[in-house]
């Protein structure tokens, strides 16, 4: 036990933790660790399948995927006005334990698999930005915008540990088990995800701060189910949010379609595209882990939220531009590492700090609204539009030289809502302290 004790306290120490937060901190972290340990499973799977449908058609599934969202959204915004946080948040869960059950049986049946390929392909792009989105509503709905600032750079390690333990996983048991059987494993994770979700509804620190009490669990959040719309297109601050993001996709999308058509001329092999892919994975969640458990808190609290929202339309910047002056493989690999490295790191728990600052039916709604349908809608038109850039002749370097004043744009908008962000906090912070 004195060992234990001795462990939390240098945590403590390291992580600038206060009273109660190590064990919520914990129960976080082993949360987002099975969220993106299931995903990491799948995803190598579902961007080859994505190359195998071939790279001139990825856009049908990007437009895919951006329908499905438009299906999802409405159907999340009936449940979160119906039932209470402790019921829909577990029933999203299992609702894809239930799809991942279903494509396990469909992927027996050979006959169909390309369509099952295809319908995966949608599936897993739909899942993986629900499934966080979630998470990250709750948790900019237990902890407070001080907190968050502090913690959620460790708790965004979990994650990370768990995109490196999900590919280690699929190496090491897809020849015994069989890689269907892998989507199993997945299941079985978002079970546990589930388990930390009910044991975190006792640490609802920011009830506790703004009510006095942490009972929230027993009611509804009430509104209607398209409310998430609404309040996203009559807010300068979620509106501003919804750029940042649309802008983030433009740049992703191009990177990704780019990244596509690189190691496809690189490499005819599905395996050793598959391998690539995983390389790229690797030493993002590598250089990420150490970033996110030795660097963001302390440098968020020191530089600030607008720090960790320009910093990735910075990098983008100067990455296109070198991906416009040498579009090989080496340049490629260097670049994406680097950014999503730092938008996991830095920039995505900058951006999740944004939504402690918005109302409770905010936090799930609008930011589902803009997690899903604005980003999956910017992903279906930027890929049209890269097919459409490639059809009139543009290649890699053009394509990438395009994107480098988008990166810039991107950069002015991350300084407006990081200030703006600022303003308002600083201003909820004083009415706090006058006395009534």
């Amino acid at each position: 036990m004195p060992v234990l004790q001795g462990i939390k306290a240098r945590i403590d120490q390291a992580l600038n933790l206060q009273d109660r937060e190590f064990p919520a901190l914990v129960l976080a972290f082993i949360y987002f660790f099975c969220l993106l340990g299931g995903y990491y499973i799948l995803r190598p799977v579902r961007d080859q399948m994505g190359i195998a449908g071939g790279v001139e058609n990825l856009q049908w599934l990007f437009t895919g995927t951006f329908v499905a969202m438009l299906c999802a959204v409405p159907a999340f915004g009936w449940l979160v006005a119906r039932f209470p946080r402790r019921q829909f948040m577990p029933a999203v869960y299992r609702f894809f334990m239930v799809n991942l059950a279903l494509f396990w049986l469909l992927f027996q049946w050979p006959e169909a698999e390309v369509h099952t390929a295809r319908a995966f392909f949608i599936w897993v792009s739909v899942y993986n930005l629900f499934v966080i989105s979630v998470f990250w509503s709750y948790m900019a709905d237990i902890f407070t915008k001080q907190q968050g600032t502090r913690l959620f750079g460790a708790i965004a390690a979990g994650g990370t540990l768990g995109a490196l333990t999900g590919p280690a996983l699929t190496a090491l048991l897809a020849d015994s088990i069989g890689t269907v059987n892998l989507l199993l494993i997945t299941a079985v994770l978002l079970e546990v995800a589930v388990f930390c979700i009910r044991r975190l509804a006792r640490f609802d620190f920011r009830s506790a701060a703004e009510h006095g009490d942490g009972e929230r669990e027993s009611r509804p959040i009430g509104g209607n189910i398209l409310a998430g719309a609404t309040a996203f297109f009559r807010s300068p601050h979620l509106l501003g949010i919804g750029a940042f993001i649309l802008l983030y996709t433009f740049t992703s999308t191009f990177l990704y379609f780019q990244q596509a058509e690189i190691i496809e001329n690189a490499f005819d092999d599905p395996d050793r595209q598959t391998q690539v892919f995983a390389i790229i994975d690797l030493s993002v969640n590598l250089l990420t882990l150490g970033l996110q458990l030795f660097v963001t808190g302390r440098l968020l609290q020191w530089a600030g939220t607008r720090f960790g929202l320009t910093l990735l339309p910075v990098l983008s910047a100067i990455g296109f531009l070198g991906l416009a002056m040498s579009p090989g493989l080496i340049v490629l690999v260097g670049f994406q590492s680097l950014r999503r490295a730092s938008n996991y790191a830095i920039t995505r728990p900058s951006r999740e700090v944004l939504f402690t600052a918005v109302p409770t039916e905010q936090r799930y709604k609008a930011k589902n609204f803009i997690d899903t349908v604005v980003y999956r809608g910017g992903d279906a038109f930027t890929g049209w539009l890269y097919s459409g850039l490639g059809a009139l002749g543009l290649g890699l370097a053009g394509t990438a030289l395009l994107a480098v004043p988008v990166a810039l744009i991107w950069l002015f908008i991350g300084l407006w809502i990081g200030q703006r962000h600022d303003r308002q906090t600083e201003g909820q912070s004083r009415t706090a302290e006058t006395p009534s």
